[in-house]
């Protein structure tokens, strides 16, 4: 099992709409996103997807959290045009909360896509899941 971030600002804040149709993905297509694309790839059944924020000099906004439900992908056809390669997703939480990073360099964080590797930030998030 694997944690991910996931972005959801495509000109405008889109977390709703993802959580309303159950899914993640990308704005990008896949000429425009080879690298983010072949990470959505990469995620398998099982993972932990969380949509984020994060403004610069900010903490790290967390407004849902929840799991890949299996291994198809979501289209832009499938997904009315909301994103372009996504993932299906169970939402277990939708209760936005912030988590202040004491330590580590956060140089992900802007990313629209990423692996979260900051201890702190899994923790929080399995505690999340756990219940």
């Amino acid at each position: 099992m694997a944690i991910f971030g996931v972005g959801a600002y495509y000109g405008e804040d889109v977390s709703q709409k993802f959580i309303d149709a159950s899914i993640v993905g990308l704005g990008w297509n896949e000429g425009e996103a080879p690298d983010l694309h072949q990470i959505m790839r990469s995620i398998k059944p099982g993972d932990i997807v969380y949509i984020k924020a994060a403004q610069p000099g900010a903490p790290l906004t967390i407004k849902a959290i929840g799991m890949v439900l299996d291994d198809s992908v979501v289209t832009s056809l499938e997904s009315h045009q909301l994103v372009s390669f996504g993932r299906r997703v169970k939402w277990i939480s939708t209760d936005a909360f912030v988590i202040s990073l004491e330590h580590g360099k956060n140089n992900v964080r802007f990313n629209t896509l990423y692996e979260e590797f900051h201890p702190g930030v899994q923790k929080e998030i399995i505690r999340r899941v756990l219940g």
